[in-house]
C-alpha cells in the first residue's frame, strides 16, 4: 500500500485503545484515515474477533470506502469488509468491517441494544453533524455506560475546532494527525457578481480551464443549480479533450463512477458537484476547485410545522474543506465566488443538522429507546426544546405515543419501517383500509426526488407521479429504479403484497401522513387555500388542483409566509370526516359582523384550523350581548344614538371630570372608556338587539343617568346646569362642548338691564357668553358683561341700529328693559 499521511499515527491510536474506550482522532481530509484505519484497528487485540462498524455521513462515501478497503485487502466486497446502506447491503458472517450510513446505525442499536458481536463503533467525518451520527454517539455512549463497558468507541474528524466531543466523552485521548496538502492558491472576486449564481460560476469555470491543467470541481448547492451549470457550459462549447460529469447524492452509481474515477490520459473533466465531494470522497486529478460558495439544507419552522430548503452562505469551515480539494496532489488553485470582505461575514461552522431539523423520527428513537427525554442521554448539541416538544406532539397525534410519552403498539409498529414516522403510519394506515400497496409506493416517492424530468412544467399532482412509477410518462429512470425498490423493501418490512395502485384515493393517503396539511380552498376560486395547522398555501398559478375544493398536501416549502405546494392530491369531504371524526370539533359561534353590521351565529364544524362546514343559528344568550358590546366597539360609539339629553350628561359630566371639581369616583364617560367598557355598562340594556339599526332603540340618556348616584346627579345639575335663566326669563341651553369655559349664545336683547357675567359650579366659573344678533350671529363673545356695556356696545348699536331698526337698541343698556321682541310686538 502507497504511504498515507495517517500511517504515522496509527501506532498512537492503537496505544490510546489499549489505555482508554473512546478515542479522538484529527486527521483533515486526504490523511487516509477512512480508509487505513479500520483495517489497521482490526490487530487490536481487544477486539476479540468481534466486528468494527463505521458510520458515514453520505450513501456514496459509504460505498467507496468499503469498495476501497476490500481492495486493499484484495477481497471481494461483502467478505471482510462490507456495508449497509438503505436498500443496498453488501455483508456476510465472515464481514469484520461493517459500514454504514443515515439511519442503519440507530436501528443496529434500536434492534440489538447489547451489540452482540461487535467490538467498536466509528464515527467517520463527525465534523459533519449530521443528526444520525449525533444520535447514534449518544446512544452508543448509553449502552456503553450501562450494557457493555467493553465496547469502543473512536470519533474521527477532519477538525476539532467547534466540536464539544471531550465534554461528551470526558477524558478521552485526542490522536491528532498531519494531513498531505500542497499549496492553494485562493481567489476572490475583485466584485460582488450581479446575475444568476450559475453564469457566474460558468465564467469562472471558463477561467480555471485556461489558468489551470487538471480537472475542475464545482461546488454548487444542489441538484437544480447543477442542471443548469451544465446546461451553460455545453452551450459555450467547452475546450476539446473537456468532459463534463455530475457528483450528487441522487446521481446512479454508473454516474458517480464517471465522475470519480481519473480522467483518461490526454483528457480533463469538469465535476460538478454539491457538498458530497466536500470531505469524504477521493476525487483523483483535480487541481482547480470553483466554489459559489453556498449551501443548501432543510431548516424546521417549528411555529408552523413544516420544513423548507434553505439555500445559505457556505460556513468558513466548509469553504476551507472544499479549497484543500485542490491541494490533494500537486498545487492548486480555488476559485471562491465571493469577495474578501463577504469572506470577513461568514459564518464560522454550518448550524449542526439536530438544531434545524424535524425532529420526529429522532423522537420516535428515543421513545423505543425508553428515554421520555433527551436529557439523560450524552448529545453534543441537546435537541432544541421546541422542535422536540413538536415533534412528540405530532407523534400522539399519529397515534405513536400515548399519554405517557411511550410507545403503543401502533407506535412499535411505525418504528420498525424505515422511513419518516409520518409515513410510516401512513403505510400502516393504508394496509388497514386496503391501500397499504400504493402507501408503500407513496412513502417511495416522497423519499425520493421528484420522478417527473426536471425543467418541464408539470402539474404538482400526485397521481401523475404514482403512474410515472408505473411506467406511465417521461419520467427520470434513474429515480424510478430507486423509487420501486424503496416501495418493494417497505411492502416487505409491513409484510404487504405488491397490488395494482388505486390512484383514485391518493388523497387518502397523503392526509393520513400529513393530517395537518389538509387544505381548503380560499373561495369559490384560486389557487390559495388553508391548511389544518393554520397556514396559507398557495399552488402553482396553472395547477388543475385549483379547481379542488379540499387538497392533502404533502410536499411543501415552508420557508416563505404561503407554503409553496410542490406535491398534493384531491381529497373529498366525506373521507375527512370518515378519517378523522374523533380529531373533529363542533363549536358555536356568536360574533358581530361588520359586514353585515349585526351579531351572527353560526354552527361550526372544524379539522383544526379548518373549517369544514358551518350553519346558522338564531342568536340568543349573554353571548349575543358580548358580540354585539364588541359590535359596537368596531363601529365606534358614533353608532349610539346620542340625542341631546344624552349628549348633554356626558359634556357636562366630562367638563367637571376635567376641572376637578367633583369628587374622585366620580363616573369616567370619555370615549376611551366608555368603549372600553361597553360591556359594563351597556350590555345589561341590550337584550334583543341584534343589529345597529336597533339601537336606536335605546335611551341612551336614562342609561348614563343610571351610571351616577342619586348624589352625584344633584352634583351634576347643581355645578353644571344644562341652562340658564337670563333676564327676560327665557331658560337658555348651555353648551360644555366648545373648551375651557361653557358658551352661554343668548340675544343680545335679553340682557339688557344685567351687569354681573353669569357663573356656574357654585359661582367659581364664569360662562363664556356669545351675545346674538336678531339672526343670531354673534356680536361680540365676552366672558365680562359689565365692561362689554361700557366699551364695545356703543359701537355695535351703531352698527345694528341700521341694519336692523325694528329692535330695540337703546343707547343704555343697563337701563332698558330685557326683550325678546321687537318694537313693534311691544
Amino acid at each position: 500500500m502507497d504511504p498515507l499521511p495517517i500511517d504515522e499515527s496509527l501506532p498512537r491510536l492503537l496505544s490510546a485503545f489499549n489505555a482508554s474506550r473512546n478515542v479522538v482522532l484529527a486527521a483533515p481530509p486526504g490523511a487516509g484515515k477512512t480508509t487505513r484505519v479500520p483495517l489497521e484497528l482490526l490487530r487490536g487485540a481487544w477486539l476479540a474477533g468481534r466486528k468494527i462498524i463505521m458510520l458515514e455521513p453520505r450513501k456514496l462515501a459509504a460505498r467507496r470506502a468499503a469498495e476501497y478497503m476490500a481492495g486493499l485487502l484484495q477481497e471481494e466486497i461483502g467478505h471482510t469488509v462490507g456495508y449497509r446502506i438503505r436498500g443496498d447491503s453488501r455483508v456476510s458472517s465472515s464481514t469484520r468491517i461493517e459500514v454504514v450510513t443515515e439511519g442503519v446505525l440507530t436501528r443496529m442499536i434500536l434492534d440489538e441494544p447489547e451489540l452482540q458481536g461487535v467490538g467498536m463503533v466509528i464515527f467517520d467525518e463527525f465534523h459533519e453533524r449530521s443528526i444520525h451520527a449525533d444520535l447514534g454517539l449518544a446512544l452508543a455512549l448509553d449502552v456503553q455506560e450501562h450494557l457493555r463497558d467493553d465496547l469502543r468507541l473512536l470519533v474521527m474528524s477532519a477538525t476539532l475546532d467547534g466540536v464539544a466531543v471531550a465534554r461528551v466523552l470526558g477524558k478521552t485521548p485526542v490522536v491528532e494527525s498531519e494531513g498531505r496538502s500542497y499549496p492553494v492558491d485562493t481567489r476572490y472576486l475583485d466584485q460582488p457578481y450581479t446575475g444568476p449564481v450559475e453564469e457566474a460560476t460558468a465564467r469562472i469555470v471558463h477561467r480555471a480551464l485556461r489558468e489551470s491543467e487538471g480537472d475542475v470541481l464545482v461546488f454548487l448547492p444542489g441538484h437544480r443549480e447543477i442542471r443548469r451549470v451544465e446546461r451553460l457550459l455545453e452551450e459555450a462549447s467547452l475546450p476539446g479533450g473537456v468532459s463534463l460529469c455530475t457528483l450528487h447524492g441522487d446521481a446512479s452509481p454508473d454516474v458517480q463512477l464517471v465522475a470519480l474515477a481519473p480522467a483518461a490520459p490526454g483528457t480533463r473533466k469538469v465535476i460538478l458537484s454539491t457538498s458530497i465531494a466536500e470531505t469524504s470522497l477521493t476525487i483523483e486529478g483535480v487541481q482547480a476547485v470553483v466554489d459559489a460558495g453556498f449551501a443548501r439544507g432543510s431548516r424546521f419552522d417549528v411555529r408552523r410545522g413544516m420544513s423548507g430548503l434553505v439555500t445559505t452562505r457556505a460556513s468558513v469551515a466548509a469553504a476551507d474543506q472544499r479549497r484543500g480539494r485542490a491541494g490533494r496532489e500537486r498545487p492548486g488553485i480555488c476559485y471562491r465566488l465571493w469577495t474578501q470582505e463577504q469572506q470577513q461575514g461568514m459564518q464560522k461552522f454550518a448550524i449542526p443538522e439536530i438544531l434545524a431539523a424535524d425532529l420526529a423520527p429522532l423522537a420516535l428513537d428515543l421513545a423505543r429507546w425508553g428515554a421520555g427525554s433527551a436529557e439523560g442521554l450524552h448529545f453534543i448539541d441537546p435537541p432544541p426544546a421546541p422542535h422536540l416538544s413538536h415533534a412528540r406532539s405530532l407523534l400522539h397525534a399519529l397515534g405513536a405515543l400515548d399519554r405517557r410519552g411511550g410507545l403503543t403498539p401502533h407506535g412499535i409498529s411505525m418504528s420498525r419501517l424505515p422511513v419518516h414516522p409520518r409515513l410510516a403510519h401512513m403505510i400502516i394506515r393504508g394496509k388497514e383500509i386496503g391501500l397499504g400497496s400504493t402507501a408503500s409506493d407513496v412513502a417511495a416517492l416522497l423519499e425520493e426526488r421528484d420522478i417527473l424530468i426536471p425543467g418541464q412544467r408539470t402539474d404538482i399532482d400526485l397521481a401523475s407521479r404514482v403512474h410515472g412509477l408505473h411506467g406511465g410518462g417521461d419520467v427520470d429512470r434513474g429515480v424510478r429504479t430507486r423509487a420501486l425498490a424503496a416501495a418493494r423493501r417497505l411492502r416487505e418490512y409491513a409484510g404487504l403484497e405488491e397490488k395494482r395502485a388505486d390512484e383514485r384515493r391518493l388523497g387518502v393517503l397523503l392526509a393520513l401522513a400529513y393530517p395537518d396539511r389538509i387544505a381548503r380552498r380560499r373561495g369559490p376560486s384560486g389557487n390559495r387555500y388553508q391548511m389544518t395547522n393554520g397556514t396559507g398555501a398557495a399552488l402553482p398559478a396553472w395547477s388543475l388542483l385549483a379547481r379542488e375544493e379540499f387538497l392533502a398536501i404533502g410536499d411543501v416549502d415552508g420557508v416563505s409566509t404561503d407554503a409553496k405546494v410542490f406535491l398534493a392530491a384531491p381529497l373529498d369531504r366525506a373521507d375527512i370526516l370518515e378519517l378523522f371524526s374523533e380529531q373533529l370539533t363542533v363549536e358555536d359561534q356568536v360574533f358581530w359582523s361588520d359586514g353585515h353590521e349585526a351579531v351572527v351565529a353560526r354552527r361550526v364544524q372544524r379539522l383544526g384550523a379548518l373549517v369544514l362546514s358551518e350553519g346558522t343559528l338564531r342568536p340568543q344568550g349573554d353571548a349575543v350581548r358580548v358580540a354585539m358590546a364588541d359590535g359596537i366597539r368596531s363601529m365606534g360609539l358614533s353608532a349610539l344614538p346620542w340625542n341631546k339629553d344624552a349628549l348633554s350628561i356626558r359634556e357636562r359630566s366630562e367638563w367637571l371630570r376635567h376641572r376637578s371639581l367633583i369628587p374622585q369616583d366620580w363616573p369616567d364617560l370619555s370615549d376611551a372608556y366608555l368603549t372600553a367598557t361597553v360591556s359594563i355598562w351597556l350590555a345589561p340594556h341590550l337584550d334583543g338587539i341584534t343589529r345597529r339599526v336597533q339601537l336606536q332603540k335605546l335611551n341612551l340618556g336614562t342609561i348614563l343617568r343610571a351610571l351616577f348616584t342619586r348624589s352625584q346627579l344633584k352634583d351634576l345639575e347643581t355645578l353644571a346646569p344644562e341652562s340658564l335663566v337670563v333676564p327676560t326669563g327665557s331658560r337658555v341651553q348651555l353648551n360644555y362642548g366648545a373648551g375651557g369655559h361653557p358658551v352661554l349664545a343668548v340675544k343680545l336683547q335679553e340682557m339688557f338691564g344685567q351687569t354681573e357675567t353669569p357663573t356656574i359650579a357654585r359661582g367659581q366659573v364664569k360662562v363664556l357668553m356669545h351675545l346674538l344678533s336678531p339672526s343670531r350671529r354673534p356680536l361680540a363673545v365676552t366672558s365680562d358683561l359689565r365692561s362689554f356695556w361700557s366699551s364695545t356696545y356703543p359701537e355695535v348699536r351703531k352698527e345694528m341700529r341700521g341694519a336692523y331698526p325694528k329692535h330695540i337698541w337703546p343707547e343704555n343698556p343697563l337701563t332698558a328693559l330685557p326683550t325678546r321682541k321687537t318694537t313693534k310686538g311691544k
